[in-house]
């Protein structure tokens, strides 16, 4: 008998189960979750004015879906997202351009970054309301305030990390800055990019919620902030809950739809490979 045949009779095959995907294992654990909150507020003796139980949070989702006025609020907050961050994404690819193109714009982009990015967008929400008053433009301006920065710095390490090969095949092309920008350095630079987009959404969409929390206390905006806050008023746990659900159900899909876009782009290009 061979070498190689003695060593596998004496190390016998092992079958192992296939590896469930990612999506089950993920549902299976909020199940569970679930089922751990349902036991907790049933058996724990915790007041209901603390803790909604699922069931409860289940039966307002559906009463304030059904009255439309859950939706109105979501709708509302996505507007001021949508709005801020839009704005937020043009003006942080702007200093980022300009940083690739000048010194002066290097150096402008590190002094604004330095002095403004460590400043949480709710934190100039006072100076906001003064500026702007009670309405939805000094939510939308903190939004513009804290997606600038995570786009601008991550878009211009984007740019930065280009190779001196694709830089030179740009410049034999004879294409403009402008042209070299948007045709060469952006797709590039998209991995960067959308890490930037991803951190500025996440800021934007806590920013929102919080803005709206506060506007509760001194004005109705309509928003999900402000849908929690007046829960919280009237002692309505379920409510509370409700909103809570609903914000982390829209950042869930939100995050699901960044994953859609680097697989259709930069995993589809073998600029990223994912894990399963």
């Amino acid at each position: 008998m061979e070498k190689g045949n003695l060593v596998q009779s004496a190390y016998p095959k092992t079958h192992t189960l296939p590896k469930p995907p990612a999506w089950l294992r993920q549902l299976l654990l909020g199940i569970g979750f679930l089922i751990a909150w349902q036991l907790y507020s049933s058996f724990s003796g915790t007041s209901s004015l603390l803790i909604a139980s699922p069931l409860a949070t289940l039966q307002a989702l559906y009463s304030d879906i059904g009255n439309g006025q859950l939706i109105s609020a979501t709708l509302v907050s996505l507007q001021n997202l949508a709005i801020g961050m839009g704005t937020g994404i043009i003006v942080g690819l702007l200093l980022a351009s300009l940083s690739t193109l000048s010194h002066t714009g290097h150096d402008l982009l590190i002094l604004v970054t330095s002095v403004f990015s460590p400043l949480p967008g709710i934190a100039i929400l006072p100076l906001a309301m003064l500026w702007f008053g009670l309405n939805p433009a000094a939510i939308i301006f903190i939004v513009v305030f804290g997606s600038i920065w995570p786009i601008s710095a991550n878009t211009d390490t984007g740019f930065r990390t280009i190779g001196a090969t694709t830089r030179m095949v740009a410049l034999n092309l004879g294409l403009s800055r402008m042209q070299t920008v948007r045709d060469v350095f952006l797709p590039a630079a998209l991995p960067h990019i959308l890490a930037g987009l991803r951190l500025a959404w996440a800021f934007g969409w806590r920013a929102v919620v919080g803005a709206e929390i506060v506007f509760g206390v001194a004005g109705s905006n309509g928003g999900l902030g402000w849908y929690i806050n007046n829960a919280r008023y009237f002692l309505n746990p379920p409510a509370i809950f409700a909103g809570l659900v609903v914000i982390s159900v829209l950042g869930i899909l939100l995050d699901l739809f960044f994953q859609w876009v680097e697989e259709q782009t930069i995993v589809k290009w073998g600029m990223k490979h994912t894990q399963h």
